[in-house]
């Protein structure tokens, strides 16, 4: 009869105490983190709350993993750097992860396979996917305790390299590589997701922004009636289309604004007086700030710009901003409300990133 228990062996002792390896610990699971965000997802009750978006068509008596227990299997192993579902043929029998999934780790049930998860990623049809896409609007809206009096959305989107031609990715000359282009939405306030769009890797149109902005606004204002919203973005959401919808349905914005003739004609006294005091004291880097009227032709109305004026050694950078707020200097809106996206949506798209491994679309 063969004995495959391996003999204990001894290292060498640390401040005179015995240290020896032995393999009779029984079951163990690297992964022992895992518990305390399975804590975390029921509190929130993320998995449950998408479960019940998802129509399942299988017969109940044959149910071994509901679609929650497969969601959360999903969601855990993806939080603990296992983007790929093949993972999940080897995960499904580790003890750390069945407790996280509420399964003894010896005695219960293993978590699904890998084709099960596979067959469940593509099951949900276009209004699933869309119920689940307000559903995450409804859980950030349920993290607050009581309606806000305000909240600052930042809105951007991010490049997300695919390795082959799966539909929606397209070529993106600007970034040189095949790619999506999901919009996020964050709180910076609380670095809450609120909500993140897969779409294809080209810049959205005013028209796209405009959808996609009306629909956040009304669903969270389903919840919050009375919140006062205002929306940042850079240039390239600073379109016309959602100026003029965020001014009909009283929501502030804050865009930035590229640069043409027109705008540093109009801010040009400003920035010949920031050239000549930087001339007159020697500073190295001398900043202003301006405020104007500007109506570009596609608008069909002034609205109000605030821009940054920086003189230095290496000549002179402007940097502008439109926005529908009547209060606040410009350089309030400028240094403080519009450059405060650096803590918010610009930072938590690399955690977002990188931490749910949305850059593996095609491994």
């Amino acid at each position: 009869m063969s004995d495959d228990t391996a003999t204990p062996f001894l290292f060498p002792a640390v401040d005179r105490k015995k240290v020896a390896a032995a393999f009779d610990g029984g079951r163990i699971t690297s992964d022992g983190g895992v518990l305390l965000l399975a804590a975390a997802e029921r509190r929130i009750g993320i998995a449950d709350r998408l479960a019940k978006l998802i129509a399942d068509p299988r017969n109940p008596l044959f149910i071994t993993h509901s679609i929650a227990d497969i969601l959360r299997a999903r969601m855990l192993a993806i939080a603990c750097g296992y983007e790929d579902a093949d993972d999940l043929d080897h995960l499904r029998t580790d003890p750390g992860f069945k407790l996280a999934c509420g399964r003894l780790p010896d005695s219960g049930r293993d978590l699904c396979s890998q084709p099960t998860m596979s067959r469940w990623e593509n099951a949900p049809t276009l209004r699933e996917v869309i119920r689940l896409t307000y559903a995450m609007i409804d859980t950030y809206c349920a993290s607050y305790r009581r309606p806000p009096a305000k909240v600052t959305l930042d809105i951007d989107d991010t490049v997300d390299v695919v390795h082959g031609h799966q539909q929606l990715s397209l070529f993106n000359a600007h970034h040189d590589e095949r790619c999506f282009m999901p919009i996020h939405v964050y709180d910076p306030a609380t670095s809450r997701p609120v909500a993140i769009l897969l779409r294809p890797g080209k810049a959205p149109s005013g028209h796209e922004v405009r959808r996609h902005v009306s629909r956040l606004v009304r669903r969270i204002r389903r919840h919050w009636p009375k919140t006062r919203l205002t929306i940042r973005g850079d240039g390239h959401y600073g379109r016309p289309e959602v100026m003029a919808w965020c001014e009909q349905n009283a929501v502030d914005y804050i865009f930035g604004l590229p640069g043409n003739a027109v705008l540093n004609r109009l801010l040009e006294p400003a920035a010949d007086d920031v050239r000549v005091q930087r001339a007159e004291t020697q500073a190295p880097v001398l900043r202003r700030y301006a405020e104007i009227r500007y109506g570009a032709k596609s608008w069909g109305c002034e609205r109000r710009v605030a821009a940054r004026i920086e003189a230095s050694t290496m000549g002179l950078d402007t940097r502008c901003v439109v926005t529908n707020l009547a209060a606040g200097s410009a350089e309030w809106l400028y240094d403080t409300l519009y450059c405060e996206r650096g803590r918010g949506c610009a930072a938590q798209r690399p955690a977002v990133h990188d931490g749910s491994g949305t850059s593996r679309y095609a491994e």
